[in-house]
């Protein structure tokens, strides 16, 4: 039986001011109706250019392919070699036979219009529908992919719906027109764990319905192993392993599938080293049979007792409903009334939902968000009365590293500006030959070199500008650190790299850590202690190890059970 995709010998260059560059070494591969194919590797091994090139969405005035072919037979019909394909073809096609849910649904997704109207506007177009057929549709569609309140939603705008609603708004549209083939560019990266469960389950639901061919697109082998049929593994633009997953992930044959498999964090100890991807491949050059081992060293137990911050009948309340006079009749408690200690020299993993208030939590323990009730002291300094200026001062103990660095650095100063910046508002060196030396110690503490700092943001990698955000908060020598979903989006190799940076900075430095996370198995391998938040409350407090091998609450125990196997 024909394939219902058939890729040969393809190869993918970019033509650059700097020369020809090739993403895509001369790959093959077959997808087949009514089979996942799952795509794995880091960033920049070439999965999304393999995708947007069966979609034929790259550029066409920089992108060339020198050989092979793209065949798509989505009917009885003759394959269509999409490569070559007419651009009145591959309109009818996109959208209709073969679709695409990508990565990040906010920018995918319209901020003018309803997400109902945005649906809708796929099924007029491709299905000739007058538009009260289409809303019905669109409304049907939405109940398929179970969002709550099906006719609300259709008249919602994409920023008043969650991270996991505005995936499932893409998945409606992506199915509307009920295609042959359905790509899934890392739909589910920096999603809540129970929510990429629900998701993932979904999109299963829906291919075995509909009986499609899926290509589906991630960095992460535990979700692979719950989804796919088959894996092809991608490094550096070409497929260095492929098979069925049971095969691939029971008896990886590849180095660098076992380096992925192995920097895991739930393989390893608290605080043991975890294995990094680049040097699992070094390794592997000495010795091909190179195994996964898993590490068992264990994390020194924190020694002081002594109380660092101290929180007390904690509100954060904002207003959601209001009378004609403007007052307030109605809050939203982000924080409900929570109280907690963090000790000198812990790491304290904060875990929970989107929505549960633990970033607003982070943000409240630094003075970034001023509390409606309750106290925050500080060394037994109350921040919450805190005088402006004295807080000010206060900023060189207290940093926070934030979840997408990009938008947290200044695209127009350089690395070096931006690090150098902090030490001149402290005034923390004399002159600038003094500052530039700091920043280049810094730069090097977090494995970059000197000449970085000559660089803007958009010339670094996401790992590297985690990296660059980690340096400048290590700028002013803080003793407490916020670390906000800081390695939720990055690929488990980076993420691997930045965990290890993160505990030796911590063994130099010696920093209090509030660590914050909707990944139980990242916050257990670093944390001492972790914390559980649900709408607002710590419902679970305890030890890593019990809460994360032994919890009580059903909603710990949830968010365990849908951790990726």
């Amino acid at each position: 039986m024909q394939p219902l995709l058939e890729i040969k010998n393809l190869q993918v260059n970019f033509e650059t001011d700097s020369g020809c560059t090739t993403a895509i070494k001369d790959i093959s591969f077959n997808v087949n109706r009514g089979e996942i194919v799952a795509i794995v590797g880091e960033s920049g091994s070439g999965k999304s250019v393999t995708s947007l090139s069966i979609m034929q969405l790259l550029s066409a005035n920089t992108v060339l392919y020198p050989q092979g072919e793209i065949l798509f037979s989505y009917d009885s019909a003759a394959p269509v070699n999409l490569l070559k394909a007419a651009p009145a073809t591959l309109q009818q096609l996109r959208g209709n036979r073969m679709a695409m849910i990508f990565q990040e649904p906010m920018t995918s997704l319209n901020p003018v219009y309803t997400c109902g109207n945005q649906v809708m506007e796929a099924i007029r177009l491709h299905q000739k529908v007058n538009k009260a057929i289409a809303k019905q549709k669109t409304i049907a569609l939405f109940e398929k992919v179970k969002l709550p309140d099906p006719s609300a939603m259709f008249k919602r705008y994409p920023h008043q719906l969650s991270g996991g609603q505005k995936q499932r708004v893409m998945i409606a549209m992506a199915m509307s027109c009920e295609p042959s083939l359905l790509i899934c560019d890392e739909p589910t990266t920096a999603l809540d764990v129970t929510v990429q469960k629900n998701i993932l389950q979904l999109i299963k639901e829906l291919q075995q319905q509909e009986n499609m061919g899926v290509i589906f697109i991630t960095h992460d082998l535990g979700v692979v192993a719950s989804i796919a049929d088959r894996v092809l593994v991608m490094y550096k633009g070409s497929i260095v392993e492929q098979g069925p997953v049971s095969t691939i992930l029971k008896t990886p044959a590849h180095p660098y599938t076992k380096g992925l498999l192995a920097c895991r964090p739930a393989l390893h100890a608290k605080g043991s080293r975890l294995p990094v991807v680049a040097e699992f491949l070094q390794e592997a050059q000495t010795n091909p049979f190179i195994k996964l081992q898993t590490n068992t060293q264990q994390k020194l137990a924190v020694s002081s007792s002594a109380i660092l911050v101290q929180v007390k009948d904690l509100d954060v309340w904002y207003p959601s409903d209001k009378n004609i006079w403007g007052t307030a009749t109605a809050y939203t408690k982000a924080i409900d009334h929570i109280s907690f200690d963090i000790l000198k020299g812990e790491t304290l993993g904060l875990v929970g939902e989107s929505g549960c208030g633990k970033t607003t939590l982070g943000r409240s323990l630094l003075g970034l968000i001023k509390p409606t009730a309750g106290t925050i002291c500080f060394n037994n300094k109350n921040i919450t009365t805190m005088p402006a200026k004295e807080l000010r001062q206060l900023r060189k103990d207290i940093q926070i590293i934030f979840q997408d660095p990009y938008s947290s650095l200044n695209p127009k100063l350089t690395i070096g500006n931006a690090i150098e910046e902090v030490l001149q508002v402290h005034r923390l060196a004399d002159s600038r030959q003094q500052r530039r030396q700091i920043v280049a110690s810094l730069l090097d503490k977090v494995s970059l070199l000197p000449q970085h700092a000559n660089r803007y943001p958009h010339e670094f990698s996401g790992g590297q500008r985690q990296r660059i955000v980690i340096a400048r908060a290590l700028a002013l020598n803080p003793s407490f650190i916020v670390c906000d979903e800081s390695v939720s989006a990055l690929d488990v190799s980076v993420q691997a790299q930045v965990l290890n940076l993160l505990n030796d900075l911590k063994k130099e430095y010696g920093f209090t850590v509030v660590f914050i996370s909707h990944d139980l198995s990242v916050v257990h391998y670093i944390s001492d202690r972790i914390m559980v938040m649900q709408k607002g409350k710590i419902i679970e407090t305890g030890d890593a190890d019990a809460i994360y091998h032994y919890p009580k609450q059903a909603y710990t125990q949830q968010l365990i059970a849908a951790l990726p196997a």
